[in-house]
């Protein structure tokens, strides 16, 4: 990776709240995402972890801040000086930069494996029917499923649904992936090979944000560990700083309990 390739920002988050009713969910985030680099969230739940990701793309909206992918809003134009709402349409199409790997997978259990790859590059991005599925064929066999591409989700584990999951989110080349705990609705045997399809990804130089409570897994992958807790980030920095050499009291107490 060229030193130019690695200084570009690729999520730029800044000043962001958003409340639900009376919770203020995010106070004031400021955050950015480098190319090739990924950075793991960590946090107690309510910390605002899971609503940070979904404004990111756009699935919330912020109440005040900026949030900016590869140098654009996602949910908005920008036009001299001031932001004008997107509709749907456009929306859909700017959130294809943006891959999203949810906790419970959320695939179309009525497609097949291989259908829920093609659907959004076909619906959204316009492409060719056969180009989509020579895609979605070669991830598959990425993340170890090239022969499941006519099984249906239900008939699949749940490790196996989720790496379908993260093909579909790869489907789209999206400049960054967004995991929001990946690893929790699934049983402890199963871990291990959606971990290894993520580190893997790393590996590649895949943009990422991470929210997890694998801390073994942010260790070793992280270029940056986020910790977050009552909507703010505390602090960050690399693994080993934050990890093993927190400066925040909040910071060590979490993770007494957690390692």
């Amino acid at each position: 990776m060229s030193a130019e390739t690695a200084r570009e920002v690729v999520v730029e988050v800044r000043g962001v709240h958003k409340s639900f009713g009376s919770l203020h969910v995010l106070r004031g985030v400021d955050l950015e995402v480098r190319a090739g680099e990924v950075t793991v969230v960590l946090g107690p739940s309510g910390s605002g972890k899971s609503t940070l990701l979904r404004t990111i793309n756009h699935l919330e909206k912020v109440d005040r801040g900026w949030i900016g992918v590869d140098g654009d809003p996602i949910g908005y134009r920008a036009h001299r000086g001031r932001l004008y709402e997107l509709k749907e349409k456009e929306v859909l199409r700017r959130r294809t930069r943006i891959g999203f790997v949810f906790q419970n997978f959320n695939l179309f259990p009525h497609l097949t494996v291989l259908d829920n790859l093609v659907e959004a590059p076909v619906s959204v991005l316009r492409r060719p029917r056969r180009e989509a599925e020579t895609t979605a064929r070669r991830l598959l066999d990425r993340v170890g499923l090239s022969d499941k591409a006519d099984a249906y989700p239900l008939q699949l584990s749940g490790g196996q649904q989720q790496r379908v999951a993260i093909a579909r989110a790869l489907a789209l080349e999206p400049k960054v992936l967004l995991f929001d705990e990946p690893t929790s609705a699934l049983d402890p045997e199963l871990v291990g090979e959606v971990l290894e399809v993520i580190k893997d990804l790393a590996r590649a130089g895949t943009t990422m944000i991470v929210v997890t409570h694998e801390i073994g897994f942010a260790r070793e992958v992280a270029d940056t560990v986020v910790f977050m807790d009552d909507g703010t980030i505390v602090e960050q920095g690399p693994p080993a700083a934050v990890l093993d050499a927190p400066r925040h009291s909040r910071t060590r107490a979490f993770l007494s309990k957690v390692l």
